[in-house]
């Protein structure tokens, strides 16, 4: 039996969709494991449990759960990497621009210098052992929402998986993920649109067609804000403290693990749409689609029987 319901949730629209005899109820537990996940893992959540961990910060170590205590690592691991746009630690950076909020603000050059010596992952202690996290400096913020809803959507498919579970389709705003087979096409693969992000909502440049894979995509489009004529998006680069300069309007990456997805949305996004591809097509089971300023679509060749183009 096919059920399916939409909530708000972690700031953003969720749809579920999944094919149970028991779906209703099975709905009903999701919701409540993704109740418990934004308690977890919100960095805008004052009681969140990553809360608990900032609020520490410079002071003592806190132990978490366990699968904070996973994204964390695997954060600190692809922040302190060579090149990467990808920094757990920016969380000063963001409080301080306040982007996608009602008290969004363009903070000053010496409040942006004194937030970006605050963001060093390197700063971010890890104790295995207890399961602890320490930030070393006072001020200090992980903000987790690069990579928090792909590491979510993977721990609903497991769940899902393990209820046997055969079809399902779940939407954390922006971050879809495919499980099964697609009961409406006879092809059995989901066709997930790419959304034109110079366009209206319901307006897609194109499609692609997916088997248990995530497509993932990241822009600058949607959360921004206009000040003195010019727009500032809310993806900022670690190195400068600004948002990143790029002609890449959106980013969408195609994996089999959300989380994976996540990751390259968010360590690529501030090169140019020629060094993302180039770097995708080194990165195996990992394709991705950029559109830039100009209109121009480039994917990965691995996607090549996979695209729907859409002519309006």
């Amino acid at each position: 039996m096919k059920n399916q319901t939409t909530l708000r949730m972690m700031g953003t629209v969720i749809d579920l969709m999944i094919e149970h005899p028991k779906s209703a109820n099975i709905l009903n537990k999701l919701i409540q494991k993704l109740t418990i996940y934004e308690k977890r893992f919100s960095a805008n959540d004052p009681d969140s449990e990553l809360m608990a961990v900032n609020q520490a910060a410079g002071v003592t170590p806190v132990s978490v759960h366990k699968d904070l205590y996973q994204l964390i690592k695997v954060g600190k691991e692809h922040s302190i990497c060579e090149n990467s746009f990808l920094n757990i630690a920016i969380g000063p950076l963001v409080q301080t621009w306040r982007i996608g909020f009602n008290d969004a603000r363009i903070p000053t050059e010496e409040e942006i210098m004194t937030k970006l010596k605050l963001t060093n992952p390197h700063a971010i202690l890890l104790n295995d052992q207890d399961r602890s996290v320490y930030l070393k400096e006072a001020g200090m913020l992980i903000d987790l929402g690069s990579l928090a809803k792909g590491f979510i959507a993977d721990l609903v498919i497991e769940y899902l998986k393990k209820l046997c579970v055969t079809s399902a389709l779940v939407n954390l705003g922006g971050n879809i993920m495919t499980l099964g087979r697609s009961r409406e096409r006879t092809s059995g693969l989901f066709c997930i649109g790419i959304k034109d992000p110079t366009a209206a909502r319901n307006q897609y440049l194109l499609a692609v067609n997916v088997y248990n894979q995530t497509v993932v995509t990241s822009g600058i489009y949607e959360r921004n804000m206009q000040k003195n004529g010019h727009i500032y998006h809310h993806i900022l680069d670690p190195n400068t403290g600004y948002p990143v300069t790029t002609n890449v309007i959106s980013l969408t990456i195609i994996s089999k693990a959300s989380l994976d997805a996540e990751i390259w949305t968010t360590r690529l996004f501030g090169k140019s749409a020629k060094e993302i591809i180039e770097y995708l097509e080194l990165l195996e089971g990992i394709s991705g689609i950029i559109v830039t300023t100009n209109h121009t679509i480039y994917y990965s060749k691995e996607l090549e029987e996979r695209i729907i183009h859409f002519n309006y």
